[in-house]
């Protein structure tokens, strides 16, 4: 047996009934990240957890604010105290709010034990519109900013926020917390990041995060079918697009990242999303996709000839990536590094460019070897540390010629246990017998 049928057992069937949420797994999260930070600073401290807002996009919530609050709802701002006390403050504009949009559960006081909160409150004056807008005045934040202001007026106090050194990442707290330097005096001076805490907890999933990631999984893996079964020669890339996304969004879920469907030349395009190629007979296509349940992410790659069978030059190639695919499987396990130059004979990435370089296909790998997976498809976690038991990841070696139009990339996602890394989207077509059998399905 498959150990994806074991896993179906232990996590439990998937339906899309409406289930209760149960709250106080966030509650339990922020309590430990407060411990965390108290043993980073001793002393009284105050951290900002803020929600993103609204744009003219679909709207996505931080994953942060998501993992310590299982909230979607944008422009809240979360405060936690280091005795214990919690506060979350809404944009006060709810009620002109429930006309546009529906909210999952009432963002009010007497929901606040409910929540994991000891207040909930207007996060300031009353708003003219229904939504707060990136650039509102300070009004609109008057509860926050007296509140911390509060905090800060003893001098010892500690005040956490997720400000990484990395030019990328929470996007809309930094904006925040930009305004906030301008409106309180001081406060620029006092910031602490907490970040690299946050993703150390958000690293090591629970059994309720794997069990969300492979429901994704399951979903991706009904769309790679879909996409299989639209691959013919003349079709256009967006055809295969469409006809996946319509497979996820059937099944509750969402797109985790704009979905890739490269053939011919675009295959050796890492991050090709145009989709307007017309599919040729001969050409490779890579599918590079992945769906998102309750915000966690899936990541599953998978490259089919178009007319169902691999030239003997394709298959040469396929055969080489989906050996190093296995190969590192194989030695993933507890102690291993994704990628750490400094221990190269530990790191998979490195071990995976060894491995082609023997096959002279070192220099037609330009990615690494995998990453982090969770609520973010490309998920926050310390490359620097090795893996350990509870780590979701991918790996996804893959080749790419140029010269031949020839691209070709294989990637699964990973659970790491006590044991080694299994895999959670095996039951996927993967070697070259099962993908031509896959991609000539259309013409039964």
């Amino acid at each position: 047996m498959r150990i994806i049928a074991v896993l179906i057992c232990v996590f439990g069937s998937y339906c899309m009934a409406t289930q209760v949420i149960d709250f106080s797994v966030y509650k339990a999260r922020r309590a430990t990240l407060i411990e965390l930070l108290k043993k980073e600073r001793a002393g009284d401290s105050v951290v900002m957890l803020s929600a993103n807002i609204e744009g003219h996009d679909l709207f996505v919530q931080d994953s942060s604010f998501y993992y310590f609050t299982g909230l979607q709802e944008p422009g809240l701002v979360c405060l936690l105290y280091s005795d214990g006390k919690q506060l979350l403050c809404v944009p006060n504009c709810m009620t002109e709010r429930l006309k546009w949009s529906k909210c999952a559960i009432g963002l009010d006081q007497k929901n606040a034990s409910t929540l994991g909160f000891d207040t909930i409150m207007p996060l300031g004056k009353e708003l003219s519109s229904y939504q707060l807008f990136p650039f509102s005045t300070k009004e609109a934040y008057e509860a926050v900013v007296h509140a911390i202001e509060k905090s800060l007026a003893d001098k010892a106090c500690t005040f956490f926020s997720t400000l990484p050194s990395a030019p990328y990442g929470y996007m809309h707290q930094r904006l925040l917390l930009m305004r906030l330097q301008e409106w309180i005096p001081g406060l620029k001076e006092r910031v602490v990041d907490c970040s690299s805490v946050i993703a150390r907890m958000r690293q090591t999933k629970t059994a309720d995060e794997i069990d969300a990631v492979f429901r994704a999984i399951q979903i991706t893996r009904d769309a790679q079918h879909a996409a299989a079964n639209a691959i013919v020669q003349g079709a256009y890339e967006s055809e295969v697009q469409a006809a996946l996304e319509y497979v996820m969004t059937a099944h509750g879920a969402k797109k985790a990242f704009p979905s890739i469907v490269a053939s011919g030349p675009n295959s050796t395009v890492l991050h090709y999303t145009d989709n307007n190629r017309a599919m040729q007979q001969g050409d490779l296509v890579v599918v590079d996709i992945g769906a998102s349940y309750k915000q966690y992410a899936a990541d599953i790659t998978r490259t089919y000839p178009v007319g169902g069978v691999f030239s003997p030059r394709q298959k040469e190639v396929y055969e080489i990536v989906l050996a190093t695919q296995e190969y590192i499987a194989s030695i993933a396990a507890p102690g291993y590094y994704l990628k750490n130059a400094q221990y190269p004979e530990k790191s998979l990435h490195h071990l995976a460019k060894k491995y082609l370089d023997e096959r002279g296909y070192g220099d037609y790998m330009p990615h690494g070897i995998g990453h982090y997976l969770g609520l973010d498809v490309h998920d926050v976690g310390d490359y620097t540390i090795p893996l350990k038991q509870g780590d979701l990841f991918t790996v996804e070696p893959g080749i790419y010629i140029a010269q031949e139009q020839l691209g070709i990339r294989i990637e699964d996602d990973y659970w790491m246990t006590d044991k080694g890394a299994i895999c959670l989207s095996e039951d996927i077509p993967k070697t070259i017998k099962e993908v031509e059998q896959a991609a000539q399905q259309q013409f039964k």
